[in-house]
């Protein structure tokens, strides 16, 4: 609510939105009283001589009410004294919520009583002002200077969130999908997400900012302290048009239907007063009509439609007038103004139920007046019950009819004994103890034949039909054998021990339905804006190292400034990944492009990196070597692929990259250490060779013979044998010409920015060495705790500042997070002179002294480690933590610390940063960790330049050898057509099948999939949105396919066998990729895609697009919890066309689809009027429903379309 212009007095309750308002009130305030209180304040109040009030205000009894006419109903007290600065009609239950200038919160039920009765009252805010209240299904929402709170109706809290100290908010409002707008006297308005509890963005607007917000179905109207009113787009924010109303201030405005009405104040004098003149805009029209003169000094206005579209006018001193806004007021308007009876103060807020029979007035000394219309009346017009608290009853016990044989023995009373009963059985016989089911017979196994996923088999004869013997022993010594999956798919449901992996580290899958992932709701496993991988794809197994090397900075910018002409380059792929994961605000990715150039390098199928089957191979592959093998695959192809910086690298005129020198890239910077090896042959030959490593593998210390026991060890000096390695082996001695026993030894001549180190946990002995160091290590963190931490006298509490610190208390550490720790988060690592390697470990809050510095002396701060998870029942996956910094943090959320997560697929969670580093050998392997040297970042240049230009849409020439100029589908653009942003550009994408559906059937019918099918983009067709050349495509391209394709759907693609193989095809043939920069290009420089269907078309070819730059049709034509409608039925039905009769063309689909948009902008005015078209709407499910949604034939009754019959016509013309 804006204040300019009122009493000055006020000024000292509520913050004024202008500094000029006059003070002069407090020259008449008695300096022994609270200078907040005026002398009207204190009439008849009694004072207490330390001047608190003793007695309520004395408030007139109600008057009577006349039907249809609002009189006074109910006046209560709030706060006695304390101006009301909020009130709030409750829209689900029957209470009146009222906010004071103290922070107070108040409600009242009861409006059909003979008073108001208080429901709950509860401090909000220590000291702020309540400035808004807005309640919600299971809560109420309450609006500080800078704070947002939300409590339960009875006053416990659900969340508690504070906002920059800088924010002055005034205002909020409620949108779709629990999302709140938050706006005031700052320079933006705050998206709030209500689920995640967290500012998910914020839209830029002009100085001095927003002080009221009101919303229709088409816009976001902003009221602005400087008199103008701003109209704005519900979805995107962007200003759509400007009011300038008052030339001083505005004050209040609404909106109903088309009718836009405000009050303010205008400049005069140098100061500001009253308008009596409302502003009344036409929404249609975009332009202001007749002014409406009233009789008060307007403060607050809303709309009341009932029969008519009345308007109430509030003055600051209590009156009320209505009137109607659609024309001029006449003298009889005089009449319809009213009193309310405030005692002489100040109306401070004004709200209207949403059944409009009640109005409430919230004045100066903490009164709130209720005017209704009726005398039995109602808030809302469907409300819930209220929920009482229950007063204490004490129940008295049922009549017993000893009679009865079948009364239970329970429900006789119980005199309190301490003498045992016969009952109480021992602990030891009440714990439950389940039973598995007993294995299938290896008969019906051996004789079982399967047919798809089910098995069929003759029935042995071996046992009696229904009846299984049960062996308790036996199944309880199944039931204790970890190392056994028992047979039977029954049993396996109940293996205890599956459950000690928790829930997060478990392997997610996705639960596909009819509508494919449309309904799967991935925010349930990742509340974060970072974004996850889908794990359903081949060969997704390396998800967890893709995120690792995306919050690696220098990686991230290396890979999206690198471009080259590779068909399959790692490097390039990873960049358009990296650029998906940027875009995502917590939406899901996939890699499936990445992963398809990933199958195609004979070294990773030479090392054995390309599993043949998801989830067969999983089960026979150690994930935990694989993963390590990928690793090092990975750093090296990515070296080789980046140090190419010569003419190969430029793609189509772009540029070479910003990274590195010709021979060298940013991952030899920042994993390169040059390796100086030494063989000495035991004849005195010693031989020298250079090197340099990407990675290092830990080596463990091999035990001494009949020597059990495992002794203990540092983590850094295993790291400092591991990388300093000396080992004898065979080895080709040049002086004795042969194999000969040679001790090679291995020394650093520099340290890498980044340590990336194999665990090589790959063994029962290594499982067990790690153990063992684990619990040295937590022996010693206990007994460190035990001395360090001081303990203070009980008689002197003093003693406790020695435990307090800078950052707060210093708490011991539970024993729970140092068990199974052995890595340390922090090493120190130092070349002496001689080159020779020293290792330490330190804590995280070690500095380098000077001293330390000029000796070189680095810190390496452990910022990821990936596990591998044994997990019987899925074969076990792979997980990461990260430790993500303040870049990122202040890329996706807006602030900036450091967390660490856990990465699992698609689940992302926050996480402790002692977990990262407990590995549970039972059933969480260590398999990667990586070290960063402190503040290694700054040398690198983290700058991303898009290198995709404007080149990549010119002509290019095709992969088939017969591909003529004569079979061209479209006409490539020229330099003079290059999209612009906003401009239209129709797709339409066409697939084949690369992997068949996986599904099985419910025992009730229903069928479950377990695999969606894997699909390739085979033809992208692009078409020109506007101009001269509208709907003549510009890109029509058949992707070429290295894999073996299972079903081209011809049917519904148009695909031939051959339209895909370079040798016959004589189509316009290009790599996905050469078709992929193409699209990139476009969504870079903000073109609009329409097209029907499109969220499926970007999804397999592998686009994140933003959604203001998607116009799908599907969508447009489409009534909420209804079916979507096909373009072969929209085109029949809107553009009298008949498309796809026998197949499926690319460039008909993106055609009609453009043809349907611009109908859609026709039939709705160009979305202005969005009630006709919904009634388009109507009509086309009507005809739907009547044809089956099948277009008919030609030779059937009902050959035309709607589009041809006047009924279509009226529906248009209305």
């Amino acid at each position: 609510m804006n204040y300019d212009g009122l009493d000055p007095g006020l000024t000292e309750y509520t913050q004024g939105l202008h500094p000029v308002l006059d003070s002069s009130l407090e020259s008449a305030l008695d300096p022994t009283l609270d200078p907040h209180l005026g002398p009207a304040l204190l009439q008849n109040v009694e004072l207490d001589p330390d001047g608190m009030p003793l007695e309520a205000i004395q408030v007139p009894d109600s008057v009577h009410i006349m039907e249809g006419v609002y009189s006074e109903l109910h006046t209560v007290v709030s706060e006695v004294g304390v101006p009301v600065s909020a009130v709030h009609f409750d829209l689900q239950e029957e209470l009146l919520w009222v906010g004071s200038h103290g922070g107070h919160a108040t409600s009242f039920f009861g409006p059909t009583l003979p008073a108001l009765d208080r429901y709950s009252s509860f401090q909000v805010h220590s000291s702020d002002d309540i400035r808004q209240i807005q309640s919600l299904e299971n809560g109420i929402m309450f609006l500080a200077k800078n704070n947002l709170k939300c409590c339960t109706r009875g006053g416990l809290t659900m969340f508690d969130y504070p906002m920059d100290e800088t924010a002055d908010m005034h205002c909020l409002i409620l949108t779709e999908n629990n999302t709140l707008l938050l706006g005031g006297l700052q320079n933006y308005i705050t998206e709030f997400d209500l689920n995640a509890v967290q500012e998910t963005q914020k839209f830029s607007v002009e100085v001095p900012g927003v002080a009221i917000m009101r919303q229709s179905s088409r816009f976001l109207f902003c009221g602005h302290t400087s008199g103008k009113v701003s109209l704005r787009d519900l979805r995107t924010l962007n200003p759509e048009q400007e009011f300038d109303a008052y030339s001083g201030s505005l004050s209040d405005f609404d909106v109903h239907g088309n009718l836009l009405v405000t009050c303010g104040f205008s400049s005069r004098m140098n100061g500001l007063a009253c308008d009596r003149f409302l502003m009344v805009y036409d929404l249609r029209m975009m332009r202001a009509i007749t002014p409406l003169q009233v009789h008060i000094d307007p403060l607050f206005l809303r709309f009341i439609p009932t029969y008519t579209s009345r308007l109430a006018i509030i003055s600051q001193t209590g009156q009320c007038q209505f009137c109607e806004p659609t024309g001029l007021a006449n003298p009889a308007d005089i009449f319809d103004i009213f009193h309310m009876n405030s005692v002489g103060q100040l109306v401070m807020a004004f709200d209207v139920s949403s059944s409009k029979q009640a109005l409430v007035f919230g004045d100066s000394e903490g009164c709130v007046h209720l005017w209704a219309d009726s005398p039995n009346i109602s808030f809302n017009d469907y409300s819930r019950e209220l929920e009482f608290a229950l007063p204490c009853i004490v129940d008295s016990f049922p009549h017993l009819d000893w009679n009865q044989d079948l009364m239970p023995l329970s429900v006789t009373p119980m005199p309190l004994t301490s003498e045992p009963l016969l009952s109480d059985w021992p602990s030891a016989l009440c714990v439950p103890s389940p039973r598995r089911a007993p294995p299938v017979d290896p008969e019906t196994l051996r004789t079982m034949k399967q047919v798809g996923f089910i098995g069929y088999a003759p029935n042995p004869r071996t046992k009696l039909r229904n009846q299984v013997p049960y062996r308790l022993k036996d199944a309880e010594s199944e039931f204790d054998s970890n190392s056994q999956v028992p047979e039977s798919p029954i049993g396996r449901e109940e293996e205890p021990h599956f459950f000690m992996v928790p829930k997060k580290y478990r392997k997610v899958t996705i639960k596909y339905s009819k509508l494919g992932l449309e309904d799967f709701d991935f925010k349930h496993y990742n509340k974060t804006l970072f974004a996850g991988l889908e794990p359903h794809i081949p060969n997704a197994y390396c998800n967890c190292i893709i995120q690792v090397l995306y919050f690696m900075e220098p990686i991230r910018c290396l890979v999206q400034n690198h471009l080259c002409q590779k068909e399959f380059c790692l490097a390039c792929e990873l960049g358009f990944l990296f650029h998906m994961l940027d875009l995502s605000r917590g939406d899901p990715c996939q890699a499936s492009n990445f992963l398809r150039a990933f199958r195609t390098i004979p070294e990773a199928s030479a090392l054995g990196l390309i599993l043949a089957d998801l989830d067969e191979a999983m089960r026979k592959v150690n994930l935990g070597q694989l993963i390590q093998s990928w690793n090092c695959f990975i750093l090296t192809q990515l070296h080789q692929e980046t140090q190419e910086q010569e003419a190969p690298q430029a793609y189509r005129g772009v540029g070479s990259s910003v990274f590195g020198c010709a021979g060298d890239s940013v991952i030899s910077q920042l994993f390169g250490c040059e390796i100086e090896n030494c063989s000495m042959c035991r004849c005195g030959k010693e031989t020298v060779r250079v090197s340099s490593n990407l990675l290092f593998t830990l080596h463990y210390p091999e035990s001494t013979n009949g020597d059990k026991t495992i002794r203990e060890w540092d983590f850094a000096d295993i790291l400092k044998r591991s990388i300093c390695l000396e080992m004898n082996t065979q080895a080709w001695c040049e002086n004795c010409e042969k194999y000969q026993p040679t001790v090679q030894t291995r020394n650093v001549r520099c340290l890498p920015d980044v340590l990336a180190i194999n665990c090589e946990v790959n063994s029962i002995k290594k499982a067990e060495f790690w153990k063992a160091q684990a619990e040295y290590a937590c022996k010693k963190a206990v007994k460190k705790e035990d001395t360090e931490m001081p303990k203070p006298r009980e008689n002197n509490p003093s003693e406790w500042e020695e435990l307090c610190g800078d950052d707060g208390f210093y708490f011991s550490t539970s024993i729970e997070e140092l068990k199974n720790v052995w890595v340390p988060y922090s090493v120190k690592m130092k070349l002496g002179k001689n080159k020779e390697l020293e290792v330490t470990s330190c804590s995280e809050t070690d500095e380098l002294c000077l001293v330390e510095e000029e000796e070189g002396v680095y810190i390496y701060d452990l910022f990821g480690t990936v596990a591998h998870i044994l997990d019987p029942r899925t074969g076990g996956n792979l997980v990461a933590h990260i430790k993500i910094g303040e870049t990122y943090h202040q890329r996706k959320e807006g602030v900036t610390h450091q967390q660490w997560y856990l990465f699992n697929d698609f689940l992302i969670e926050p996480v402790d940063k002692h977990e990262s580093v407990q590995f549970e050998l039972n059933w969480k392997v260590p398999a990667l960790l990586y070290y960063a040297r402190r503040g290694y970042y700054a040398k690198y240049n983290l700058s991303i330049k898009n290198p995709i230009e404007a080149s990549v849409l010119l002509a290019e020439a095709s992969l088939a050898r017969k591909q003529r100029k004569c079979h061209a589908t479209f006409i490539p653009l020229m330099l003079s057509e290059m999209p612009q942003p906003g401009e239209l550009v129709g797709l339409d994408a066409e697939f084949v099948t690369l992997n068949q559906e996986e599904a099985e059937l419910r025992s009730d019918g229903t069928k479950s999939t377990i695999k969606p099918s894997q699909m390739s983009v085979a033809r992208i067709t692009c078409v020109r949105g506007q101009g001269q050349n509208e709907g003549v495509p510009f890109i029509d391209d058949y992707i070429s396919t290295q894999e073996q394709v299972v079903d081209y759907l011809t049917q519904y693609s148009g695909i031939k066998p051959g339209d895909l193989d370079a040798k016959i095809s004589s189509k316009h043939l290009t790599t996905l990729k050469s078709t992929y920069l193409k699209l990139r290009f476009l969504i870079d420089i903000g073109v609009k895609f329409v097209g029907h269907g499109l969220q499926k078309d970007f999804r397999v070819i592998n686009l994140l697009v933003p959604k203001d730059q998607v116009i799908d049709t599907v969508y447009l034509f489409h009534i909420p919890r209804k079916r979507m409608i096909s373009l072969r039925f929209l085109a029949w039905h809107f553009l009298d066309l008949k498309i796809q009769s026998e197949t499926h063309d690319s460039i008909e689909d993106a055609r009609t689809a453009l043809q349907l948009y611009r109908k859609y902008l026709e039939l709705s005015k160009n979305g202005r009027e969005p009630d006709k078209f919904r009634k388009v709407l109507k009509g086309l499910y009507e005809k739907g429903r009547k044809l089956d949604w099948k277009v008919p034939d030609p030779d059937g009754e009902n050959q035309s379309s709607p589009k041809s019959t006047p009924s279509f016509a009226d529906v248009i013309g209305l």
